[in-house]
């Protein structure tokens, strides 16, 4: 991600930019970052985890939402756009654009190498400040894993792998079942090099 040259910028700055720019960035503490594209291997998994979950909240008051949607943790914190996220009842919007959301309870990060640090890291803190967020998953593209972090009635947060093809996730707070095998749908996993003789 390229941070923009100039030191800071406050979020109502970064809306207006944001509004009128043909790539995404997203904001974090006074800086605007230019988000990179993802791989193809990455839109297929997103785009397998979206339309599971689209297809299974049918009839429920759910909306599943992509990565040109974006979610604030607070007024004055990260903005940016998860992979996939879902909110549970009447949307609630940063201002009256009504193009910022403010209550997902579930988001989905597909890890890159360039971003899992984040996203484990400062992002995931960041989105524990969402007050509605129950549900955080971590997404592999090297193989059939997913991280899962679900918020327990004490503010904890419980983490959870889940792993290989024969497995599934049960997201109970939107009363979703997410298997890997049609998470990682078509996806081919990198091979590992066979190690040389005598090594």
């Amino acid at each position: 991600m390229a941070v923009f040259a100039r030191q800071r910028y406050t979020p109502e700055e970064y809306l207006a930019l944001e509004r009128s720019a043909d790539t995404k960035s997203e904001y974090f503490e006074g800086e605007i970052r230019a988000m990179a594209g993802g791989t193809p291997q990455h839109g297929a998994i997103t785009v397998n985890i979206s339309s599971e979950l689209r297809m299974q909240l049918k009839g429920k008051p759910c909306q599943v939402f992509s990565s040109d949607v974006k979610v604030r943790t607070r007024p004055d914190g990260l903005f940016t756009y998860p992979d996939v996220s879902v909110v549970c009842g009447a949307l609630q919007f940063h201002d009256e654009r009504e193009d910022v959301l403010t209550n997902p309870c579930v988001i989905v990060e597909v890890l890159s190498d360039s971003t899992e640090a984040e996203d484990r890291g400062r992002k995931f803190f960041q989105y524990r400040q969402i007050e509605t967020l129950t549900d955080y998953l971590l997404v592999s593209q090297k193989e059939p894993l997913i991280d899962y972090y679900e918020k327990q009635e004490d503010g904890r947060w419980l983490l959870a792998s889940v792993v290989g093809l024969e497995s599934s996730l049960t997201l109970d707070s939107v009363g979703c079942v997410l298997a890997l095998s049609e998470v990682y749908d078509k996806i081919q996993f990198p091979v590992e090099e066979a190690q040389a003789p005598g090594r």
